[in-house]
Order: C-alpha cells, then structure tokens, then sequence
C-alpha cells in the first residue's frame, strides 16, 4: 500500500498520542503495578473495535493484548511495548511531570505505550486493507529483571500463531527522529553471579588461627576478570562487573564469611552458555587454595536480543521509501539489555531504536536518569513506521 496514507494518520493522531504520553507518565507505574495504564489502554483498544483483548497476566491486572483482523487469519504479526516505569525520583521540571513520588518513566516506556495507541488508530482506521490479523502486546514488566514480563506473557500464550514481532525503542544516544537499526545481536545478555564465601573468623592480630573469607574474596574479584581478558577470544565483547561486596563488622575481627555479587554480559549467546563453568571453576579453584568453602550461584536474567536479518531489511526499505535513506542509522551492540530477547528465541524479531536526542529541548539525557525526557516530535514518526511495519509483516515468509 501507498504509505503517504499511513503519515496522514501518524499525524492525525499526533496529538492523540502525545496527550496519552504525558497522561503516562504523571502516573508511572513500576514492573507488575501498571493497573491504571493497562486499565487505559484495555478501554482505547475495546473502543477501536479490537478482538480478544485480554487485560491481567500473571496474576496481576497488568498487561494487554488485543488483535485486529485482516484479510487473512493466520499468520499474526504482533508489535510489542513496554509500559512499566522505574524506582527513580524524577528531577525533570515539566508540565506532567511524574505525580507518583519514587517512580518515574525514566527510560520511555510511556512513548512505547503512546506510541503503540497510535499504531493502533491507525490500524483501525486501515482495517480493510491489513493484510493478516495484527497483535498489539502492552507488556508489563520490562524493567523486572528475573520476573520478566515477557516471560510470563510468553507462557500465557501471547505469541500463539505468531509469524514475526517488532518492538521499537525511544532512544537517547541517537539524534532525534533517526532510526537506528542492527542486524544480528543488538544489545546484550544480562546474568548475574554470586558467590558466598565460608572460612573461620578471628581476631585481626592473630590471621593464622582464622581462615580469611575476605582475602578469598579479594582473589576471586580479581581472577574472574580474567575470564574476559584470557579466556575469550578477544574479538568477542563480555563485559564482568562487581556490584557488591560484603564483609565484617569490625576492623580488629576476620569475619567468618564474605558474599560478593555482580553482573556479566555478553553479546554472543555461546559464549553466555559457558560463563557459569568458567566462574565456578575460578571460584573453587580459589576457595581450596586459600581453606575456605565457596558457592556459586549463576542467575540467568535476560538472552542476548537478535535482531531477524530479514526482517532488519524490510525495516530499511521501508523506513528509506518514509523517511529517506539518511533517516537510517546503523547502530553499534548496545551492552544493556531487553527482554524483547524472549520473544525472539520463540519466533523471528527485530527491535529498533527511535533517537530522541535535541539538546535544545533537553531530551538529551541518559535513560533510567532523574532528568530523562522524551522528545513529543518524533513520536508520530514511530507510529507510522510500526504501522507500516505491521502491513508490511507478512512478507518475511514470501522472501
């Protein structure tokens, strides 16, 4: 179809979607908490005639799914936001700025969900052109960590005859209004290890009668960095960080037991799958050297997100026919993560990001940052490039 159509929508509705962003974000919501947002977007989705909708996963009232029908049933091509917010006072001074004290949409899942209300006007206003029925996935819980909303959404069957899905990003290391776009792993795996430390306490003048957990500790914090830089071929990107350490009480006392955690990431889902061993190796290996007990503990949260190459070259020609090919921005492997990674391990996805960043408009701070905003200009682009994308879904099959 003609896509002059669909930017005459994008910008009908323009409006529309930048009020439902704001309302969002003056009443953000924390992982497994979004009953009023969900409450909201169940009602536009039922008012827009879609079927099915569904509000409430996993035990809670958060989350909707609705589809609209096409031409054809099956297959469905779903497009996924995320709609939780984080544990961050927000700093901003805006308008709508947050009301909820301590939680803030600092990271723009607002505009995803705005965004996402916009596609689906849209759609509903292209309802006897839709080549195949198309999903609309409001997911919880993004920011959840180990209880991932797509996990569980994925469990309760939201990726039934799915074909294909996109996610999109709001994103401020990129200009606003461009698109950025990978092929292959686009943002990396995110696990955490622990490891609990057992020796034998006592007195700080006499270390030989104790067995020092803190010094175990202090080898093992230094010998595991070795696993990036001696145990990975060096043209693979892991990055291991120590994010806690505790130990004692008293400077005159050794105590009996130390606990370290931290976080490890990787753009390479091999290399993910033998990080446990090589930690655990290390870990033991320091542990008998030094007469104390040692145990691992490895915490898979979230895969490495991989994006389908085809369906990054249907996202290229179609944002180049909208927005012109310099509109395109090939981006590097961003070492957060997402759990658009689940849904991508079930069926084919691609995830892109939408830049964001005018530092006239102060949109140009990091994400899950007290002063972080999203730029209203670019939303509408969003809108008409999922909606696109979304008449567009089916031809990943015919290529």
């Amino acid at each position: 179809m003609k896509f002059e159509e669909i930017l005459e929508l994008a910008e009908r509705f323009e409006e529309k979607v930048i009020n439902f962003r704001h309302d969002f974000h003056a009443h953000p919501e924390l992982s497994w908490e979004e009953e009023r947002t969900s409450k909201i977007i169940e009602q536009v989705l039922i008012e827009l005639g879609f079927d099915g909708v569904r509000r409430g996963f996993g035990g809670t009232e958060s989350g909707v799914v609705g589809d609209i029908a096409g031409k054809k049933e099956f297959p469905i091509v779903a497009l996924r936001a995320d709609i939780d917010a984080l544990p961050i006072e927000e700093e901003a001074d805006v308008p709508w700025k947050s009301t909820n004290k301590g939680v803030m949409h600092a990271c723009g899942h607002d505009a995803h969900a705005a965004i996402l209300l916009g596609v689906a006007h849209v759609l509903a206003s292209l309802r006897d052109k839709l080549p195949c029925k198309v999903r609309l996935i409001f997911q919880p819980a993004e920011e959840s960590g180990v209880r991932s909303g797509a996990q569980q959404l994925i469990k309760e069957g939201v990726l039934d005859d799915v074909e294909a899905i996109w996610g999109l990003h709001v994103w401020s290391p990129l200009p606003a209004g461009t698109i950025g776009y990978r092929s292959g792993p686009i943002m990396a795996s995110s696990d955490i290890w622990e490891v609990e430390v057992k020796g034998k306490g006592g007195h700080s003048s006499r270390p030989h009668e104790a067995k020092d957990p803190t010094i175990a500790a202090a080898n093992i914090i230094m010998s595991v960095q070795t696993i990036i830089s001696r145990e990975l071929d060096p043209l693979e990107t892991a990055v291991l960080s120590i994010g806690r350490l505790e130990s004692g009480s008293a400077p005159n006392i050794i105590p009996d037991k130390a606990f370290i955690q931290g976080s490890i990431r990787t753009t390479n889902s091999k290399v993910r799958d033998g990080l446990p061993e090589k930690i655990e190796r290390i870990v033991k290996g320091i542990g008998s050297a030094l007469r104390c007990e040692v145990k691992t503990n490895y915490i898979h949260v979230y895969p490495v997100t991989v994006n389908d190459p085809i369906m990054i070259e249907t996202l290229k020609e179609v944002a180049s026919v909208m927005f012109g090919d310099k509109s395109l921005v090939e981006v590097p492997i961003a070492m957060g993560s997402e759990d658009f990674s689940f849904y991508q391990q079930k069926v084919p996805g691609a995830i892109f990001f939408l830049g964001i960043t005018d530092s006239q408009k102060g949109t140009d701070a990091e994400h899950h940052n007290p002063m972080f905003k999203t730029n209203d200009e670019v939303l509408k682009k969003g809108v008409a490039l999922l909606a696109a994308l979304a008449m567009e879904g089916t031809k990943r099959s015919d290529r």
